[in-house]
């Protein structure tokens, strides 16, 4: 029996491009299934779309029996949606993506020899980002320094993004054990272990509509990579404590020489910013604290990461 590859897409209110994304994809899966003898499926998961995304998916998985959309109940993010594609995928090997054509289909050929020779975590490292500004370049650049500074152990590749490929038995323990609810999955797919390696690509302008990631959304998925991967953000009380002594004996100092030198200065502004200082501080700490315990309530609730609602294919849709 030949191999076969699942191609995960992961589709939120992305009508306006989807299209162009199957009739991009479908003629490089279909040379590279002739060349290297892999067979393949194209998995999407609509991510609870508000527009007519799910009208088209159910065009596409109408006329191709190699495509395949697992439709949410509901909008659970992008996270649930890939963690959904690999739980449906059979293939084996798995690739991640998304539908707006940033992440190049044509890198699919060089994946699957990857997968030929034995490797079972391929990250696909951005070279280039066509739409990326000074701003963008410089906070990802800064995420993945401060991530492998308080990271420990796991390391990760700098540039890497949710574009990645994995074998059957890296996504079988994604399936049973990496389970949170507050997830970064890229970041599990580089702890996993395994043997891993890197392909380059450059990411080219959205092919319509905008991205649904802005500011706000990108500082949540930072804390949650810090907080999934680090604890050292709860130490951030010691050394803050630690420092703030330091600082109260030679402010102490200081003070007991200007005394007996007959020059005490006013000490208001120095009182000011030390307290300014110290709550900036406090309140930090008692952020990160937070962030870690809404991660831990997450969990105790135990609620299901995501919700089908129906799995459509050519054969018709079956509810769930």
């Amino acid at each position: 029996m030949g191999k076969k590859i699942s191609i995960v897409v992961s589709v939120y209110n992305e009508e306006l491009g989807l299209q162009q994304f199957y009739d991009h994809t479908t003629p490089i899966l279909q040379k590279a299934s002739q060349d290297t003898g892999w067979d393949y499926q194209l998995i999407f998961v609509n991510d609870g779309s508000r527009d007519g995304s799910l009208d088209l998916l159910k065009e596409f998985a109408s006329q191709d029996e190699k495509v395949a959309v697992v439709n949410f109940a509901a909008n659970r993010g992008h996270e649930a949606a890939m963690i959904a594609g690999i739980d449906y995928a059979d293939g084996d090997g798995i690739v991640c993506m998304d539908a707006d054509l940033q992440h190049p289909p044509e890198a699919i050929p060089g994946i699957i020899e990857k997968f030929n020779q034995g490797y079972d975590v391929i990250s696909m490292i951005r070279t280039a980002r066509a739409d990326a500004g000074i701003f963008k370049r410089i906070t990802s650049a800064a995420f993945y320094v401060v991530m492998n500074k308080l990271s420990g152990k796991t390391k990760f590749e700098n540039n890497s993004s949710d574009f990645f490929a994995i074998s059957a038995r890296v996504a079988k323990v994604l399936r049973q054990d990496y389970r949170e609810r507050v997830r970064f999955l890229r970041g599990y797919v580089q702890n996993v272990g395994f043997k891993k390696t890197t392909l380059e690509f450059e990411a080219q302008a959205r092919v319509a509509g905008e991205s649904n990631y802005n500011i706000k959304s990108l500082v949540k998925l930072s804390l949650n990579a810090i907080c999934n991967f680090s604890d050292a953000p709860l130490k951030m009380g010691i050394y803050a404590g630690l420092l703030s002594i330091f600082a109260a004996v030679i402010l102490l100092i200081y003070s007991i020489v200007q005394y007996f030198l007959g020059t005490a200065p006013d000490g208001y502004s120095t009182i000011i910013v030390v307290l300014c200082v110290m709550f900036g501080v406090l309140f930090i700490i008692l952020g990160f604290i937070s962030e870690y315990l809404a991660i831990i309530f997450a969990e105790v609730k135990s609620r299901p990461i995501y919700v089908l609602d129906s799995i459509i294919t050519k054969d018709g849709e079956e509810l769930k």
